[in-house]
């Protein structure tokens, strides 16, 4: 059972990320297939569901417009968070996002999660007229202004403050950041923590190297509340690992080679280096439980946020591996579905 689950601390929360990909440019169906992620989800117990916005598929994913997708999902769903991990914060206007935001939750009945970023796409910061070299002054000063919209304070001109009006999100922002000084900042303002699946340009195992920003970040929380930290991991789950690999070894090896010529992992590394850079879990339920044991960061983690970005395997895999995750990886580690856990006694809000 990791740290999380004991007493004193906040239940461990399970979601999964899906960055809505597909393998050709049939859009339909691959937005059609992840709305039906997170039905499944929703029936399984999953606490969270998560989607990424890039508006450049390659290497990346397929989702320009989380919110509208957000929509669509708060309708087939009756209980699972939806959030976003993340909206890529300076390529957006802070007002009409947080109307976007405010329509979604109230659709929804209160279940927005609003993760922010900066991104690191070039091309993307071009297309909309935006300064990369800005992106951290652009993203303060658009979180800024998107808190104290969703805040019903009056933002853009005297007198206009937005529509609907918002629920109360003090407790609901978060941040996704790649450094100690990122989580330091994401702490100062009262945002919960996003740590990516992968630590990008370091050679020691990502746990190793994300664990000292978790520290940072709660060491350097001085909010009311308790913080969350909302850890993103690959995890792929089968009957084996022949199978797993089967399912998401190439995928994986490929994105490796493809950050390797940005710069991000070495030249020429093999499918296991590959795998052990992205920091994958895979195999067996018991194998990934036994693993996910040993993880550092897992233990400060009160959202565990499971993805098989940068695989793609087929729908039914997908949809078996969330099975697997809820049904016998989840539970190995403490998490219970929401129906089944004790009734919280830390005051953490959408526990």
């Amino acid at each position: 059972m990791t740290e999380s689950a004991t007493p004193g601390r906040p239940r461990l929360r399970l979601g999964f990320l899906t960055h809505v990909q597909g393998r050709d440019s049939d859009f339909a169906r691959t937005y059609r297939n992840a709305q039906e992620l997170f039905t499944v989800a929703d029936e399984l117990g999953f606490d969270t569901g998560w989607v990424a916005q890039h508006h450049v598929p390659p290497g990346g994913g397929g989702l320009s417009s989380p919110w509208t997708f957000l929509a669509h999902a708060a309708a087939r769903t009756t209980r699972i968070r939806l959030g976003t991990a993340i909206t890529v914060l300076p390529l957006e206007d802070p007002v009409r996002l947080a109307e976007d935001i405010a329509t979604v939750d109230l659709l929804s009945g209160g279940r927005v999660e609003i993760g922010v970023g900066s991104g690191s796409s070039d091309l993307e910061y071009a297309a909309f007229g935006q300064d990369v070299a800005r992106k951290r002054e652009l993203t303060s000063r658009n979180l800024d202004i998107l808190r104290q919209a969703l805040a019903r304070h009056e933002v853009g001109a005297p007198g206009f403050r937005i529509q609907p009006e918002p629920g109360d999100f003090t407790d609901r922002i978060w941040q996704g950041v790649f450094s100690e000084r990122g989580a330091v900042y994401a702490a100062e303002g009262g945002s919960h923590l996003l740590l990516n699946r992968a630590a990008y340009g370091f050679d020691a195992p990502t746990d190793e190297v994300q664990r000292p920003w978790a520290d940072a970040f709660l060491t350097a929380w001085k909010g009311p509340r308790r913080p969350r930290v909302g850890l993103s991991r690959f995890v792929f789950p089968a009957k084996d690992r022949r199978t797993a690999l089967r399912h998401i070894g190439d995928d994986v090896h490929r994105a490796a080679l493809r950050m390797a010529g940005h710069g991000a992992f070495p030249e020429g590394l093999d499918a296991d280096e590959a795998l052990r850079r992205f920091h994958c879990f895979y195999g067996h339920p018991d194998e990934i439980a036994a693993a996910l044991g040993r993880e550092q960061v897992l233990p400060l983690a009160t959202d565990l946020i499971t993805q098989f970005n940068p695989a793609l395997p087929d729908h039914d895999a997908t949809v078996r591996a969330l099975e697997l995750i809820a049904t016998e990886v989840a539970p190995a580690l403490g998490w219970k579905p929401a129906s089944q856990a004790q009734p919280a006694t830390t005051g953490v809000a959408h526990d």
